[in-house]
């Protein structure tokens, strides 16, 4: 008999869908109406063993207390904040998350939004597609990377694939992480040192209560005027308001964003700034690097229910 699973989330690749069919009975919450949604946590929820679900969607303590006889939680990310991991470690539940396949794609999407936000390319092709070129309007000349520090907050799998490929620009690296990290020479005794010593902040540090809100109005003041900040970390890491106030009042350069507060609502002020580049937290979005997420997240799944360790638990 095929083990029964909870798929949370709305949106799931063809790959994953494959890789789970024949092997496991799905249940899709997301899609149920509320009458279908209480026969489902009435009759179905008690058979649930396993729990599929995003790095953004999570489960908290309510949302597992829905399965009793849940023995897994299979995250297709490798973000796990929006996990209650003390809940799960009280059940003896099993979480997994799939880290290292997603890092050189982050790391890529992390070095070309610091390039569009430094040569202002979003603006350009606005430029050309408008006819301004044509017009000979003038135009603000951007800024240059070589020679520039890049601040990385965080500075583990992602963060140093970044350094990699900005280094290759001709930027210096700092980096600040709360432990010890590789080349401690480089590394800042905070984040607010590391901001004042950075003309690009680069977040790269996981989300979860231990850094929301780390970058405050004071680290954004840090960074200052000719500062920019790049975030493909979490959107709970940056105070969005504050982020918004500094941009509106040029106490901040620039930003370029892949991640905010509340999504997929971004704030009206940022989406009307000529000096931000938002994209829609596609860090990880292509065909190569979610086919590996898949086939690791449902890894985790079949080695579970075959009586193997998990290939990538967490913690």
């Amino acid at each position: 008999m095929k083990p029964e699973i909870a798929v949370l989330g709305s949106v799931w690749t063809e790959e994953v869908l494959r890789a789970l069919d024949g092997h496991y009975t799905c249940h899709f919450p997301a899609r149920m109406a509320p009458d279908e949604r209480a026969a489902y946590e009435r009759d179905v929820a008690p058979r649930i063993r396993a729990v599929l679900t995003t790095g953004t969607v999570g489960l908290d303590a309510a949302g597992a207390a829905v399965y009793p006889g849940l023995e897994i939680v299979s995250v297709h990310g490798v973000g796990v904040d929006a996990v209650d991991l003390d809940a799960m470690a009280a059940r003896r539940i099993v979480v997994t998350n799939t880290p290292d396949v997603l890092t050189e794609d982050v790391a890529d999407l992390a070095a070309a939004l610091l390039l569009a936000v430094s040569r202002r390319l979003p603006l350009l092709d606005r430029y050309v597609r408008a006819g301004h070129w044509e017009e000979k309007r003038p135009l603000q000349p951007a800024r240059s990377l070589r020679g520039k520090v890049a601040g990385i907050y965080g500075y583990g799998r992602i963060g140093q694939a970044l350094a990699t490929r900005l280094r290759a620009f001709g930027m210096e690296i700092r980096y600040f992480q709360r432990s010890a990290g590789p080349e401690p020479q480089l590394r800042c005794d905070s984040l607010r040192e590391l901001a004042a010593a950075s003309d690009f902040l680069v977040l790269c540090a996981p989300g979860g209560a231990a850094t929301r809100h780390a970058v405050d109005a004071a680290v954004l003041d840090a960074l200052g005027p000719e500062g920019t900040l790049v975030n493909i970390a979490r959107g709970s890491v940056v105070d969005e308001a504050a982020l918004v106030e500094a941009l509106a009042s040029g106490r901040l350069g620039a930003a370029a964003l892949d991640v905010f507060a509340d999504e997929p609502r971004v704030p009206k002020a940022l989406r009307g700034m000529d000096n931000v580049v938002l994209t829609p937290h596609v860090g990880s979005f292509t065909v190569e690097t979610r086919r590996a997420m898949a086939s690791l997240a449902v890894g985790n799944l079949d080695a579970h229910f075959a009586g193997r360790p998990a290939l990538t638990p967490v913690g």
